[in-house]
């Protein structure tokens, strides 16, 4: 059986602030934007790839969606981390695109098992929020 992933949730304080640095700093495409500028969207998302999303959902959702039954104390914990892996063009640009805005990351790790095997090179950063990435290129 083979599973896709769908979306993650990113839980964030302003999305609109937090789009900023996904779309400059990451370089992904705002999903209903306009939508959660309008007041129809609970939340902005970007998109990752042709299938998947994050949604940049507000704390201020969290109340919400610990009352779903089974859910509760769920809502609006941060992730470990999310890994984004990528071409190593692009994996070296965004590394440059980071430190160029002041943001840190860490140092070079090699040989990191993934779901595609070793990736050679990895660093981390994060998001205004706190959130952790991984970027990673695969050979």
């Amino acid at each position: 059986m083979a599973y896709q992933l769908d979306h993650v949730v990113v839980w964030v304080a302003d999305p609109v602030r937090s789009l900023d640095f996904y779309r400059q700093v990451l370089g992904l495409e705002p999903v209903r934007a306009e939508e959660y500028a309008a007041g129809q969207a609970p939340f902005i998302s970007v998109r990752l790839g042709p299938g998947t999303i994050l949604d940049l959902t507000p704390l201020t959702a969290a109340p919400a969606l610990n009352a779903v039954p089974g859910a509760a104390g769920t809502a609006g914990n941060l992730l470990n981390h999310i890994c984004l892996a990528m071409p190593e063009a692009e994996f070296e640009a965004l590394h440059e695109r980071l430190v160029t805005g002041g943001h840190r990351t860490t140092p070079y790790l090699k040989d990191l098992f993934g779901a595609r095997g070793n990736a050679p090179r990895a660093f981390y950063f994060g998001d205004p929020d706190g959130n952790v990435f991984e970027a990673r290129y695969y050979e």
